[in-house]
């Protein structure tokens, strides 16, 4: 029995009709938000708080399609799954944000809930670019660890220039997947101990203050990130003429400037608080100064994801790919988002690795001392 024959979409004709699909589906979410967005103006009387919600939401409704564009292109054009498969979790990044933001700037009182989900998926995006990238080289280079072996030293860039440099090869690729991968660790836990802390009452968001959880919560997740990237481009300068043929310096410029902008402008947002530019005189129609520097921070979210989409568009494009004689399932290709086999195996040889290396210096340190 023909399969092909029974299930009409894993053949090539499946290709034909899920784009017109996507853009009616789109047109259909169209006509059925834009009337209730109306029905809000109108509701509030076209406060400060509802014009930013609306003026934003244009932005939104502008940045989703050419993501999903995006994303189903390469699903399409599913043909190179170790590495589509990490763009494709990469390009959802920006409608996650920008989705996020948008609810978050209408409920501000469930600013700290949604945000949760935008936080975690920022480290995922970082996880998932190294993924990217170690593919891509292990297909080019069956014997990636020799291959490292053979390259020169690579110094610590500053500011750990004065600390011994790490050895090429195994030791230098496990240390940078550990460095990411801690990240993808430490964010998930700070992002639960801040939800703890939003319901104790003592996270205080967007308050530079040692009496709250917040700012102690920012300094760990600025030092995590901050290591993260530095350890993805110590791994891009060891590897710089390997990785050129993917140009990896577009895309990691997509994924530093997204996760770096939205956090480093929210930390200046709460700068500005501080030192009172943003003050209770001017809350508009939000409940705390607190409250408008989480909304200032998400009303430029969405403005800023509408540009990275069009970044995201022409860096991750899905061009690369085409193979018209290749012809996968649409449900293979669809179902490959939702696969995470490879963080889980990754993970666990993450662990495994530190237990053998930690196993290995406590024996060495025992024979030493004897």
């Amino acid at each position: 029995l023909d399969m092909s024959a029974v299930m009409p979409c894993s053949c090539a004709e499946w290709r034909r009709w899920i784009r017109p699909l996507v853009l009616v589906l789109y047109a259909l979410l169209l006509v059925a938000v834009l009337p209730l967005c109306i029905w809000e103006l109108q509701k509030d009387k076209v406060g400060t708080h509802s014009k930013a919600w609306f003026i934003a939401g244009v932005f939104v409704f502008l940045t989703i399609p050419i993501s999903l564009w995006g994303i189903l292109q390469h699903m399409v054009h599913y043909t190179q799954p170790e590495l589509q498969k990490p763009i494709i979790r990469i390009l959802w990044m920006v409608p996650i944000y920008s989705l996020d933001s948008w609810l978050a700037l209408r409920y501000p009182s469930l600013a700290i809930y949604v945000d949760t989900c935008r936080e975690c998926y920022e480290a995922y995006v970082i996880y998932n670019f190294l993924v990217f990238l170690l593919n891509f080289l292990s297909n080019q280079y069956p014997s990636l660890v020799m291959m490292l072996e053979v390259q020169q030293q690579q110094p610590h860039l500053p500011p750990l220039c004065c600390c011994p440099p790490w050895p090429m090869g195994e030791v230098l690729l496990f240390r940078c997947k550990l460095g990411v991968l801690q990240y993808t660790v430490v964010r998930p836990v700070t992002t639960v101990i801040a939800l703890i802390c939003q319901l104790c009452g003592v996270y205080d968001e967007a308050n530079f203050s040692f009496r709250n959880a917040w700012s102690y919560l920012v300094i760990i997740n600025n030092i995590s990130q901050l290591f993260a990237m530095y350890c993805l481009v110590l791994l891009y300068r060891a590897l710089k003429e390997e990785l050129t043929p993917i140009r990896p310096v577009g895309k990691f410029l997509c994924v530093k400037l997204v996760v770096f902008v939205s956090f480093w402008q929210a930390v200046f947002i709460a700068f500005l608080v501080k030192v009172g530019v943003i003050s209770d005189k001017h809350t508009w129609d939000w409940d705390s100064v607190e409250a408008v520097a989480t909304g200032l921070q998400d009303f430029i979210i969405c403005i800023e994801m509408f540009l990275a989409a069009i970044a995201h568009h022409y860096t991750f494009t899905y061009k690369p790919y085409v193979q018209e004689a290749e012809e996968g399932s649409c449900f293979d290709s669809f179902l490959a988002m939702w696969d995470f086999s490879d963080i889980r195996a990754d993970v666990t040889e993450q662990v495994r690795h530190v237990g053998e290396f930690t196993m290995t210096e406590s024996r060495k340190k025992i024979f030493d001392y004897q």
